[in-house]
């Protein structure tokens, strides 16, 4: 019998990507999403192959299904939706953590916790490593999403201490590729749209700011690894630890789109982290694991994506 997979959140842009790699190594996928920030459009051309199955539910909510392994993906991940909402944003991170360990609990199920870089808040130590406990401000605008992920890994290893739950957590880093939101909010989905448009880039700061952009198709890889993987539970980071600045990567897409878009710098957001880079030596050493996609390969899927999007707009 091929291995069933739950996974929630999976009508999302990394959850749609997972359930679609599933399908392909032969396995089922039930796919939960309550289309917050879910497309339907995203799973689409998933919804004839016989392995597929597609449930509207709100992982706040419990459900019982039978599955062999969990990918708890349930969670707006960029600060316009996670902060549009931060009661619910809250609510989805715990209560749905909760509900998938007491289902991985009561079904015995392999579960996997989508977590996030966020963990590290602004972070003192670079690049960070899995051992630091991170630099967080526990009632700022982004804390409904860093302590909300910071909660879920902490239910997800009191559930294996305390009930034998079989957990896997991983910590993503800045992951871009298609079917991500016009209106994400997201620095390269922001970048490339405004780019498109001959908008001006908006850059928060002076843009010295770092980040890592990991493609998807990489980081998917890197999340079957660690699911796949026995006796490991992690927490692992998950990202690529080429770094760039916002001012670098602004400069990169208007020179690949041809763009006549000016810069335009705003006031930096409280909280905004000033450096973020993973350090992947327990990805490599645990999984096997590095990204192979460079920045400019995956930049030019991802505005290939965005011109069909926006073609696609304005055609309606």
């Amino acid at each position: 019998m091929p291995t069933v997979n739950l996974i929630t959140g999976g009508a999302g842009f990394i959850g749609s990507h997972l359930c679609e790699a599933l399908l392909n190594r032969g396995e089922e996928v039930l796919c939960l999403d309550n289309f917050f920030t879910g497309r339907k459009a995203n799973i689409q051309h998933l919804l004839d192959n016989h392995r597929f199955e597609l449930v509207r539910h709100d992982v706040v909510n419990p459900i019982v299904v039978e599955a062999d392994r969990i990918f708890n993906f349930a969670c707006p991940a960029s600060p316009v939706h996670y902060q549009h909402n931060p009661v619910k944003t809250i609510k989805t991170n715990v209560m749905g953590a909760l509900n998938m360990l007491g289902l991985a609990k009561n079904v015995g199920a392999r579960v996997l916790q989508a977590s996030t870089s966020e963990v590290y808040g602004d972070p003192t130590v670079h690049p960070q490593v899995e051992s630091y406990w991170g630099n967080v401000n526990p009632i700022g605008p982004r804390s409904c999403y860093d302590e909300g992920k910071r909660v879920a890994e902490a239910l997800f290893f009191d559930y294996h201490t305390q009930n034998n739950v079989d957990i896997r957590v991983v910590r993503i880093f800045n992951t871009y590729g298609p079917r991500m939101l016009i209106n994400d909010g997201r620095v390269i989905s922001n970048f490339v749209v405004q780019a498109l448009r001959n908008e001006p880039i908006t850059i928060y700061g002076e843009g010295e700011q770092t980040r890592s952009f990991c493609y998807v198709d990489d980081l998917v890889r890197g999340i079957l690894g660690m699911m796949d993987c026995d006796g490991f539970t992690g927490p692992v980071n998950l990202g690529n630890p080429a770094e760039f600045t916002i001012r670098q990567l602004a400069d990169l897409v208007i020179e690949m789109t041809g763009s006549q878009s000016k810069l335009e710098f705003n006031p930096l957001p409280e909280n905004d982290p000033a450096r973020r880079r993973p350090d992947i030596s327990l990805a490599n050493e645990r999984l096997g694991w590095e990204p192979t996609i460079p920045l400019r390969e995956g930049l030019t899927r991802v505005i290939a994506y965005f011109e069909a999007l926006l073609q696609q707009n304005n055609a309606t």
